[in-house]
């Protein structure tokens, strides 16, 4: 079955077509066009055709598209989760999850779109200023380029397609390589919804063309990306005077302090750890614990992982399927094997069946090993002893990323200073990292990105305020 382009309302076929296979078990999944360069200049220029057509759009129809594109997704909450389940590998329950987090982040859109709104300006407060009305708007940007990644291939693409129609911009989307399903359902979704032709425009192929193009094109204003540091630095440095959003990833973590519950929050901590096979920005991927609790937080920490269901992610019951490649199946596995010969203890896990990697759990592990330092972005987790918040704080901030950080304390002291000393976008007390809703400021600091996702704060990155000052 061949995927085509969608530009400018038509489903476009391209010169080249290339399989689509399950991370799973090989199966072939489709055939996906691949766009060249005339194809993707054949998208900006729908896109910007598009751009006085939604710029003019009312906010309550921007709304009500938005609206309906909720009611047809909740019609095919089935249909998306298969989808998830196929291209991704995610999961069914998990899967099941992110569509209907996908489903609340078009609901804040569309409320969103309703409240776009200025500021009045007292000029009077210097002098000069006297005898003037003075107020602002926000403006739509124009064409917006959407890159999106693997991960969360619905969910993502909503945090900036959402946005980006209700401000009243048009998009150019990119999906990742190996999830372009959901994204090529979603188009039609908003096409059977009433968004104007051009309005969104999906083009499917490689970063080197695609993305490219969209970073040179001037007709583009605004850059959304979610994925890796390189890449994303790299698509910075050549964006020029364009504004750019950019959520890089993370090697996020976790300190548990003295006289907390154990059991209360080894299971939240295992979720965090594993869910999706550890592909998360914000995966917990290192966990100090203070030396009173180590032995015992090990101990259960271990158990319960060794309880996780590992199979396809078409069955319900599976907790951890397929990571999304046999490259970073290898890759995951050979940085354990690092760690282990740099002295760490392998205690859950280590192995791997096909793109299956077991769960796995180290324990002393040098703060140097990629394990720690480096994004893993696989199902590894790490546990390292600490005698003190003081000194978990020191490793915690021992990294080139800073997207989220979390701390387990009944301290209300501790917590306040490790929010205020973690150096990072967002801190979660008495949670994991990993916590997210779809309408809170979601970014980081550091190489984990720039600019703010969370509808709210997405549309102010989509957006120009204007001002307007009418003296009397």
């Amino acid at each position: 079955m061949k995927k085509h382009l969608l530009i400018d309302g038509q489903w476009k076929e391209t010169k080249e077509y290339r399989p689509l296979y399950s991370p799973y078990n090989n199966e072939l999944l489709a055939e996906i066009a691949y766009a060249d360069a005339q194809d993707v200049d054949d998208a900006i220029a729908a896109a910007e055709k598009a751009r006085p057509v939604m710029a003019k759009m009312p906010a309550h129809q921007r709304a009500s598209i938005l609206e309906k594109l909720v009611e047809l997704l909740t019609k095919n909450e089935e249909e998306c989760t298969r989808l998830l389940a196929l291209e991704a590998a995610k999961p069914w329950t998990t899967a099941k999850a992110e569509v209907a987090r996908t489903i609340m982040t078009y609901k804040f859109a569309a409320e969103e779109a309703r409240r776009i709104h200025g500021e009045t300006i007292p000029l009077d407060a210097a002098p000069g200023g006297e005898g003037r009305i003075t107020f602002t708007l926000r403006e739509p940007v124009g064409v917006v380029a959407a890159i999106t990644p693997f991960n969360f291939p619905m969910n993502l693409v909503a945090h900036k397609v959402g946005p980006a129609i209700a401000a009243g911009n048009t998009v150019v989307l990119k999906p990742a390589s190996q999830t372009p399903l959901t994204s090529i359902f979603l188009a039609e979704l908003l096409q059977e919804a009433g968004l104007p032709d051009g309005a969104i425009n999906v083009v499917t192929g490689s970063g080197s063309v695609v993305g490219d193009r969209l970073i040179q094109d001037d007709r583009v204003k605004v850059i959304t990306f979610t994925g890796s540091p390189a890449v994303g630095i790299g698509l910075r440095n050549k964006a020029g005077l364009k504004k750019v959003t950019l959520e890089l990833g993370s090697n996020s973590a976790l300190i548990v302090d003295k006289g907390v519950d154990i059991d209360s929050i080894i299971p939240r901590t295992v979720t965090g750890a594993f869910s999706f096979a550890g592909q998360v920005c914000i995966s917990l991927q290192r966990v100090y614990v203070h030396e009173d609790l180590y032995g015992e937080f090990t101990e259960k920490f271990i158990a319960q992982t060794k309880t996780l269901k590992l199979g396809s992610p078409l069955d319900p019951e599976t907790d951890v399927s397929a990571v999304i490649s046999p490259k970073d199946a290898e890759r995951a596995v050979s940085w354990i094997e690092e760690a282990r010969q740099s002295g760490a203890v392998v205690a859950a896990g280590g192995g791997r069946d096909g793109n299956i990697v077991e769960p796995t759990v180290l324990l002393n592990v040098d703060p140097k090993q990629k394990v720690s330092c480096q994004e893993v972005f696989a199902p590894i987790v790490l546990i390292n002893k600490v005698a003190s918040v003081e000194e978990a704080i020191a490793y915690v901030n021992d990294s080139r990323y800073g997207l989220q950080a979390g701390i387990y304390t009944n301290d209300i002291f501790k917590a306040l200073h490790a929010a205020e000393e973690l150096e990072v976008g967002g801190v979660m007390i008495n949670d994991i990292p990993t916590f997210r809703v779809d309408h809170m400021p979601y970014g980081g600091v550091k190489e984990s990105g720039i600019g703010r996702e969370g509808l709210k704060y997405a549309i102010e990155e989509m957006t120009e305020m204007k001002l307007i000052s009418i003296k009397k």
